[in-house]
């Protein structure tokens, strides 16, 4: 199981946090950078100095990238990409509230594609839900589940045409886990179809404020 980590925590707020995913380079998928709902609009040397570690420590570093399920304009989004790029050095993207209907697909198609064009070698979509299919054609991953544990539990379905594609083209985000059933949340995510996933113990409204605590107890 790799480990795809949306960390919304100021790099000195709490270094050890950043550190910590920079140890763990060999579990780790990717790091979504998140400075200010993406890229803000001036560089930050504190995200700058963590970018650089993740790297350095062979950590994939994805920017955040918000669609606003496909209302933002394109140039919101193409700026927002090539700011990852020009000051932090991302590998790659990682779209947020990206639409899942089929009528969306060619725009974020095309999104994608710009991305790619500007260096992006990593695609994330993060539609919290199994999107059209097509959208697996355009993405490296899809994060098909994004909420609570609870309805992780009890409302999660599995579309046939996953079946298309290898787990590992699938992530599950989760939150609101009890620190004790991390292991088990890892499992879960296995037993449904992904091989990439983060769960997590705090909730809304910012559950993504540390690392899973599966790193924690590995480091311990």
């Amino acid at each position: 199981m790799s480990l795809l980590v949306p960390l919304y925590v100021h790099p000195a707020e709490d270094p050890d946090a950043w550190r910590l995913l920079a140890s763990a380079a060999d579990r780790i998928y990717g790091v979504v950078l998140n400075t200010a709902d993406g890229p803000g609009t001036s560089p930050d040397p504190a995200f700058v100095s963590a970018a650089r570690a993740l790297r350095a420590a062979g950590t994939r570093v994805l920017g955040y990238v918000d669609l606003d399920y496909g209302v933002r304009p394109d140039d919101a989004v193409l700026r927002d990409i090539d700011r990852h790029r020009e000051w932090y050095g991302t590998d790659g993207c990682f779209f947020d509230q990206v639409p899942a209907d089929r009528s969306a697909l060619p725009g974020c198609r095309r999104l994608v594609r710009a991305a790619r064009q500007r260096g992006a070698e990593t695609v994330v979509l993060n539609h919290g839900v199994h999107p059209a299919p097509g959208y697996a054609r355009i993405a490296d991953l899809l994060v098909t589940f994004e909420g609570p544990w609870t309805v992780y539990l009890s409302s999660f379905t599995l579309p046939r045409w996953t079946a298309r594609h290898p787990p590992e083209r699938f992530c599950h985000l989760v939150y609101g886990v009890p620190p004790a059933l991390a292991r088990v949340a890892e499992k879960a995510a296995t037993e449904r179809g992904a091989a990439v996933s983060c769960a997590v113990a705090d909730t809304l409204p910012n559950p993504w404020l540390a690392p899973p605590p599966v790193l924690f107890e590995e480091s311990a």
